[in-house]
């Protein structure tokens, strides 16, 4: 049956939210809800790593920061060999099966008897996690003209919400009432949590995969390294003299260092600096989920009436007010107001963000994935930076609230450099 070209379009739209559907169970089952959780409570509090006492937050922070670092080396060359060779598709089917066996290895990752594993297959799930996002970014310039990147942007967002939303709640129960699958324990049931998060992750990518279209290679010649770079260095050329991009980019990398390390270490410090416990953290961050879907929508429309530098430069606002709660923080109910206020804003600047960029990209350029990697590296180093920052003022001060105040300072400056992006920049058709 021949499609018409909506119906083609159409189709190809679901399959890249979709893709967030999948792989966002990741982000939240294992990153931002289950295995840092798992991972303070199964590890020692202080760990010596080559003759040195480093507490388990500390490595737990070290961990994502060498994951991304990994990226950031790989990513740049993939992507530009991506757009030389027509292989998009290619490397994100590669990185989501990485991912998602890595993924479910931490199945048998049980704490201190086989530490260097789970950190080992935790490294490689979050780096092809944050690889296969690189391709994925890509696509959305190419999908759909500018007035509509905002919207689907969105979408893709409030399907990973909902899709992970469904997952995490599945295991909530499971963690709650393991004898309902004849599970001995909690930690039996949260070790079957990692496992179904990579057969999800993996399963739902195949619509994804289905849908989006096909790789259509470029060249007559087989792509290689220097290829890859040869491309990045054409748009790093085209990047430097628009100064717009360049103070997005900038602004861009210090407010994402907070909201990502945010993510990442919101569950370590509510354990370690408020008490809670597992069950309780597990309970909020499903309640801010939840609260990131709207969040999402709403500052679209928002964007929509007014300008996506206006929402952005507004999140950021409310993201440096969050860090004042953060460090002044002494009592379980006001942590559930900073999670409500973080949920609100989450899902919001993440998918603003995206289409921001891709609003940015020169509209007569269509090979979009060596743009968009800068954009990721950016994204990755921001992570590396923000999580580093952290874990090394609570090494060297033994307070997590102390590091707080430097995710504070992230917000600052970005929210610096995204006033000095003009409005008339950013494409409308």
């Amino acid at each position: 049956m021949n499609l018409t070209n909506q119906e083609k379009s159409s189709k190809a739209e679901f399959g890249w939210v979709m893709f967030d559907w999948a792989n966002s169970s990741y982000s939240l089952v294992i990153s931002t809800a289950l295995f840092p959780i798992f991972f303070i409570a199964n590890t020692d509090p202080t760990i010596s790593i080559f003759g040195i006492n480093t507490t388990n937050s500390s490595i737990y922070a070290f961990a994502v920061s060498f994951a991304y670092i990994l990226i950031c080396i790989l990513s740049p060359v993939l992507s530009g060999i991506a757009d030389y060779g027509g292989r998009r598709k290619f490397f994100m089917i590669l990185f989501t099966t990485l991912g998602s066996i890595a993924c479910s290895s931490l199945y048998f990752f049980n704490g201190m008897q086989n530490l260097i594993f789970g950190i080992m297959a935790f490294i490689l799930a979050s780096a092809s996690h944050a690889g296969s996002l690189v391709f994925y970014d890509a696509y959305l310039s190419e999908l759909v003209p500018p007035k509509r990147s905002d919207k689907l942007s969105a979408k893709g967002y409030a399907y990973g919400y909902i899709g992970s939303v469904i997952l995490l709640i599945f295991n909530i129960i499971v963690i709650q009432k393991p004898d309902l699958l004849n599970l001995p324990d909690v930690k039996s049931a949260t070790k079957l949590a990692f496992l179904t998060v990579g057969v999800w992750w993996f399963g739902f990518s195949q619509f994804s995969f289905f849908y989006l279209p096909k790789d259509v290679p470029k060249r007559d010649k087989s792509f290689s390294i220097a290829d890859g770079i040869e491309e990045l260095k054409k748009a790093w050329n085209i990047i430097k003299l628009n100064p717009n991009i360049k103070n997005y980019l900038s602004g861009f990398f210090f407010y994402s260092a907070g909201v990502q390390t945010v993510i990442y270490l919101a569950s370590p410090f509510a354990q370690k600096e408020l008490g809670f416990e597992s069950q309780e953290l597990i309970i909020i961050i499903l309640l801010l989920q939840l609260v990131a879907i709207f969040g999402a929508l709403g500052f679209s429309t928002l964007s929509k009436k007014k300008n996506n530098l206006y929402g952005i430069s507004i999140m950021i606002v409310i993201w440096i007010f969050i860090c004042i709660l953060a460090y002044l923080v002494t009592s379980k109910w006001l942590f559930y107001v900073i999670a409500a206020l973080v949920g609100m804003v989450l899902g919001g600047i993440q998918a603003l963000s995206r289409s921001t960029f891709s609003k940015l990209i020169p509209a007569d350029n269509h090979e979009t994935t060596c743009f968009f990697s800068f954009y990721d590296v950016i994204y990755y180093l921001s992570i590396v930076i923000g999580t580093f920052a952290f874990g090394f003022v609570d090494q060297l001060t033994g307070s997590m609230r102390n590091s707080v105040l430097i995710l504070g300072l992230f917000f600052i400056i970005g929210l610096y450099y995204i006033s000095k992006v003009k409005k008339e920049a950013i494409r409308t058709v």
